[in-house]
């Protein structure tokens, strides 16, 4: 009996969900969005903002943290620091306490930003507010996603309200849209090149109401530029870190093995000695090694990034299609996927710096 009432309170849920509370229609953009532009960094996207406030957090937390060490740790310092112990023993027990020690400090910093950056990705506080960008003009027939709008410290600020009003607008609206005053988009009309026939084009702000066919509509029409979006949706995050495991690595390996560590790569030494067969294979070989060292940043980004990115648009649908109990399932799912894609890429950065400086010795042997 209590299964059975569980069981219709969630459907009952799911249909108030699905039929009173549809959320807007989500736009799946790729590209970060420009929220603002300061004189000496140029334009700021929202994922580098966000990407700040990640970093400030872990600064924080470790100050935070570090301040209350002790002996026999408790509450959430004991946590933190059970969590770094742990991690600390897993690349202890891949690299060795020698090299664990020398490689700790960039597989932990690139696990924890990364996990950081992922589960703050999935604050709702992502998506959702932002500034506003005027409708560019629609289309066939679309919705417009956010119809709400408000000023906040002299900014027009838009938000998507638990029940936006959604606005039909059919093909080929003709319409001059103005944007702080500058006539920004144009949407025009199969039959727009007819100018002897077309009235006058009216221009209008977006927050004016404009006439389409007789029908009046109001209110702000357009997208989104969120302040706060999941900073592994943008490709260059992912890229960078990418970047800085592989010269991390090169390093290391320079470091341990000398020059000696590049003859992976460029082997000609059966060559000199007159074995033309078995130096045309080391030759081959070592160029599939430095194609193969190289594509791990390919790798490593597009691994992390389709992942993270993949996972926000799911969200961003299920919120619209199921706004209430089955979008739960999936946010548990990305809470996994997001410490996933951390842990595997932290691991693989240490697995490459322990084979690059260990190659010539187990060569050897």
């Amino acid at each position: 009996m209590r299964a059975a009432i569980i069981a219709v309170s969630l459907l009952l849920l799911v249909g108030i969900g699905v039929f009173f509370v549809g959320g807007a229609s989500p736009a799946i953009i790729v590209a970060p969005e420009k929220v603002f532009h300061w004189p000496v960094i140029g334009s700021v996207t929202n994922t580098m903002f966000t990407s700040w406030f990640v970093v400030i957090f872990l600064v924080v937390l470790a100050f935070s943290v570090g301040r209350r060490l002790s002996l026999v740790p408790s509450g959430f310092s004991g946590a933190v620091e059970a969590a770094v112990e742990a991690f600390y023993n897993i690349v202890v027990q891949v690299a060795g306490e020698k090299n664990g020690r020398r490689f700790f400090p960039l597989a932990a910093t690139i696990f924890f930003f990364i996990l950081t950056s992922n589960y703050f990705g999935l604050l709702p506080i992502n998506n959702v507010i932002g500034l506003t960008e005027v409708n560019p003009g629609f289309a066939d027939k679309h919705v417009a996603m956010s119809q709400s709008e408000i000023p906040i410290v002299g900014l027009n600020v838009a938000y998507i309200p638990t029940t936006p009003d959604a606005v039909d607008l059919a093909a080929g609206e003709k319409a001059y849209i103005e944007y702080n005053g500058v006539p920004k988009y144009k949407a025009a009309k199969d039959d727009y090149n007819d100018h002897s026939n077309s009235a006058p084009v009216k221009e209008t702000s977006s927050k004016e109401s404009h006439s389409h066919e007789g029908e009046t509509i109001t209110g702000f029409n357009g997208l989104i530029a969120p302040y706060f979006r999941s900073v592994m949706t943008d490709v260059n995050a992912p890229l960078a870190i990418a970047i800085f495991s592989f010269l991390f690595v090169e390093f290391w390996g320079l470091q341990t093995l000398g020059v000696s560590y590049l003859s992976k790569f460029f082997s000609f030494g059966k060559l000199l000695r007159g074995d033309i067969l078995g130096g045309i294979i080391d030759v081959f070989v070592g160029l599939l090694e430095f194609v193969s060292e190289l594509s791990r940043m390919v790798s490593f980004t597009f691994r992390l990034f389709g992942n993270i990115f993949a996972g926000e648009v799911l969200l961003l649908m299920m919120t619209f299609l199921v706004p209430f109990v089955l979008v739960d399932v999936f946010y548990a799912l990305e809470l996994f996927v997001g410490l996933i894609q951390a842990f595997v890429f932290a691991m693989l950065t240490l697995v490459f710096a322990v084979t690059a400086v260990s190659h010539h010795g187990d060569e050897a042997h």
